[in-house]
């Protein structure tokens, strides 16, 4: 490098207008220590990454005041819910299916299984077993016992259907590191193909795989997120940051052409720094806007993505830079011609058609709008096909195929009122929408009895084979323990207790020893109390009780939520405490419930918050509104092809995904309108177009490229259909953005010119003049008088006296022997 280069960089590092420069300079020099620093958050961050919570369960981001989340905690304070699993046998005999049965009664961990004759459990061949195990669903013993049923079970055809376990989350943690390798070899074609060396490509990989494992480490900050975040936000932080690492990558290469690696690294990294901010501003304003939503899993998504975007700027800023003086040399060595074409067709295409495509886009999106208002939304999975199944999916399937749907709500109501209980099944029976209603009221227990069947002593004495006499003063006492004196005093012939309370009451007294019994009938008395104690925890708390009802409707649509509003009105005739209903329909309703505001909150602050950014950027009103229109009827076209296909999309993913098109997308049309506007006044229209659309070709291609394919790598690789969906919808949507800015976007532009400039505004900044005479060397945008009035660019070698306003850049001074350099 020569003397003068090394001066020019020293000069500037000294002048006060240098603040950049001086980081800049620092971060370079200092590049052992930043790599001991991301070798130490790097260790840190893959050890913490085992410490992060996920949460499986989308009601569980549903608002506190909702009636699931209520219902929810409700009976997770109240009830207990013991594991259960549905398994079924296809090609089977009844009597072999019935063999089987009698075989897993027997197991000891088995509290009850449901089978018979019925078409609910045998049918086409095939039998369905409903298995309760005597352990809560979250006891590695339930898990333990329904493996070993499926070993026994072995040489048949078994579909086993369990909310037991993390099979799911297993499942998704499988095939997102299928979809992880896959990004990353899409990632390694689309740098080989863009890049100008070789040697770049490890220092890009090295930069982002730095920020995901941080990205990831640090999510135990959080404590818990969702399994939709855990799953998508490092595929998606690659694809919407890599650009980054690009822009930076790319600014280095320029400036080496005249400079050598120190330097140009650190004036490449001074430059890079402002500019790859104001980038990523637009992407972490669409992310703002999902923190607005009601439902909580907008909220995590956004603040992990916005993580690992800001730590993907740290990675670049503070790591890069070392890589590239690291690779530097090798680099030089690497070149190669790029495989990206030159495209002056598009712009040539794009000039003579701009009186044409305008007017047909604006009649596209306004169509387009009515139809993904139509958008056939889903609020479960139950209509959601996805296209890769996973063993539980399959298991489901094939049980639903065979024995239906299985949908059912728990009605939550306050406790020890049996007769009310009683009646309010009896309603709810005679609905043609409920199929069946299972409460404490109206399961048989003993010869016909009911658990909540009042029974006398005597009636109770015969169901046992008791001793009247025994029965009478296991009554008295039940009374006196009940504080119920008046049946003391009136007598007891006609005292009636719950079956139930005086099973559990009896077998309290014979394990105190107050009372005896034979064998024969203390075994009775055992079996009895186990299973009542079972259904007792299941269905009936301190406070409350839950009945199951059945329905015959869909888990989801409008006949279903209007009859869960009926079912309010109903309950509502026989209590007056809190009624609850819960359920994978009530959950869907209130997701529904959660989307109609959602909706609206999520469009309209993206929308401002990408505005805001526009109108500082381009400095036009103009241009902002022209730049957003262009994204918006990318997002209204991308969702209207689910409406045309009649293909149901999971409403979650039109939330994330508008929100991170509007953010993310919104860079390919900032590129080109930037260029277009810096070269309409130098050239004509036609040639600047064409110049813009050449420029800017191979970031939108390397961006969007990574973009479209990480999503449709999630959408066709996972069998969630939230995830799936939001990988569907975000790859396609980001090729329709980059359609409409290459082919949409530059006529817009061509006649809308005089608009951006009628609406331009200039945000005026007080700069100070300065003087300087002799040779000096000057560098930025100046306006002033040097010999003469300049206003524009200058990258010039000037003798003679300035006098200007410096409004970007900066003026030093030269040695007179430094001239002829």
């Amino acid at each position: 490098m020569s003397v003068h280069e090394n001066k020019a960089v020293t000069d500037v590092q000294e002048n006060e207008n240098g603040f950049m420069l001086k980081v800049a300079t620092f971060i370079v020099d200092k590049r052992n220590l930043f790599f001991l620093l991301f070798a130490i958050a790097a260790i840190f961050s893959a050890i913490a990454s085992g410490l992060v919570k996920v949460e499986d369960s989308l009601p569980a981001y549903l608002p506190d005041s909702f009636e699931t989340s209520v219902g929810l905690d409700l009976m997770e304070k109240e009830f207990t819910t013991y594991g259960s699993a549905k398994v079924m046998v296809s090609n089977i005999v009844y009597d072999a299916a019935d063999k089987i049965a009698e075989d897993i009664r027997k197991r000891d961990d088995v509290a009850m299984l449901s089978f018979d004759e019925t078409s609910d459990h045998y049918n086409n061949f095939s039998a369905l077993f409903d298995i309760t195990f005597k352990y809560e669903e979250t006891d590695e013993r339930a898990l333990a016992g329904l493996s070993e049923i499926e070993e026994m079970l072995s040489d048949y055809d078994i579909y086993v259907s369990t909310s037991m376990g993390n099979a799911s989350a297993e499942t998704i943690e499988s095939e997102m590191k299928v979809v992880s390798a896959l990004v990353v070899v899409i990632v390694l074609i689309v740098l080989f193909l863009t890049s100008q060396t070789y040697a770049e490509i490890p220092v890009l990989l090295i930069t982002f795989g730095a920020a995901a494992i941080m990205s990831a480490g640090t999510n135990f900050i959080l404590g818990t997120i969702s399994f939709v975040s855990d799953s998508v936000t490092i595929v998606l932080q690659l694809a919407l940051s890599i650009d980054y690492a690009v822009i930076f990558c790319n600014r280095y290469k320029e400036e080496h052409e005249h400079l050598n690696i120190r330097e140009a690294d650190i004036i490449a990294l001074s430059k890079a720094i402002p500019e790859i901010s104001s980038s990523s501003l637009t992407t972490i304003g669409g992310l703002i806007a999902m923190m607005f939503m009601q439902f909580g899993i907008g909220r995590d998504m956004a603040i992990c993505l916005i993580k690992a975007i800001f730590l993907s700027l740290i990675a670049v800023f503070l790591l890069m830079p070392g890589l590239l003086m690291l690779f530097g040399p090798l680099m030089d060595k690497t070149k190669h011609k790029s495989f990206v074409p030159k495209i002056p067709w598009v712009g040539k295409l794009d000039y003579h058609s701009r009186f044409i495509v305008p007017p047909v886009f604006v009649a596209v999106i306004v169509i387009a709008f009515i139809i993904q208002n139509k958008c056939p939304f889903v609020y479960g999975y139950s209509k959601i096909e996805t296209p890769i199944q996973n063993e539980n999916q399959i298991a489901n399937e094939m049980i639903t195929e065979s024995f239906g749907d299985s949908n059912f709500v728990a009605v939550i109501v306050p406790s020890g009122q049996y007769d009310t209980e009683k009646k309010l099944i009896k309603t709810y029976e005679s609905c043609s929408e409920v199929k069946s209603v299972q409460g404490l009221a109206n399961i048989e227990a003993m010869d016909g009895y009911c658990l909540a069947d009042k029974l006398t002593a005597r009636e109770f004495s015969e169901l046992l084979e008791l001793d009247y006499e025994v029965a009478q003063l296991l009554y008295m006492a039940y009374a006196v323990n009940d504080e119920n004196y008046a049946k003391l005093i009136n007598g007891l012939s006609s005292y009636g207790v719950p079956l139930i309370d005086m099973i559990m009451f009896l077998h309290d007294e014979v394990e105190e020893g107050y009372v005896t019994l034979e064998g024969d009938m203390k075994e009775t008395l055992d079996d009895a109390y186990e299973q009542m104690s079972i259904a007792k925890n299941q269905l009936q708390g301190e406070n409350y009780s839950r009945m199951l009802v059945y329905l015959n409707l869909p888990q989801e649509g409008e006949e279903t939520f209007g009859f869960l509003d009926e079912m309010h009105k109903i309950a509502n005739r026989y209590y007056d405490g809190q009624i609850l209903v819960i359920g994978e329909a009530t959950s869907q309703y209130d997701l529904q419930k959660t989307f109609a505001v959602d909706n609206t909150v999520v469009t309209i602050i993206s929308i401002l918050a990408v505005l805001v950014v526009l109108l500082f950027t381009f400095k036009s009103a103009g241009m902002p509104v022209l730049l957003i229109a262009v994204i918006e009827g990318a997002i209204w076209i991308n969702f209207a092809y689910p409406t045309i296909v009649d293909n149901n999309i999971f409403f979650m993913t039109y939330l994330i995904v508008s929100s991170i098109q509007m953010g993310a997308n919104i860079d390919y049309a900032i590129v080109i309108s930037g260029r277009f506007m810096e070269l309409k006044d130098k050239m004509s229209h036609k040639d600047a177009i064409v110049e813009t659309m050449n420029f800017a070709f191979p970031t939108i291609i390397t961006s969007g490229s990574m973009l479209a394919l990480a999503g449709i790598a999630i959408g066709q690789l996972t069998s969630d259909g939230a995830i799936c969906g939001i990988g569907q919808c975000l790859g396609r949507g980001t090729i329709i953005s980059i359609l409409l800015v290459m082919f949409v976007l530059p006529q817009i532009l061509l006649i809308g010119a005089k608009i951006i400039d009628k609406t331009s505004f200039e945000v005026t900044v007080p700069l100070a003049v300065e003087r300087e005479a002799g040779l000096m060397r000057i560098d930025g945008m100046i306006q002033g008088q040097i010999n003469g009035t300049v206003i524009g660019e200058v990258h010039a070698v000037v003798r003679g006296d300035v006098k200007a306003l410096v409004q970007s850049g900066n003026i030093q001074k030269l040695e007179e022997e430094e001239e002829t350099v």
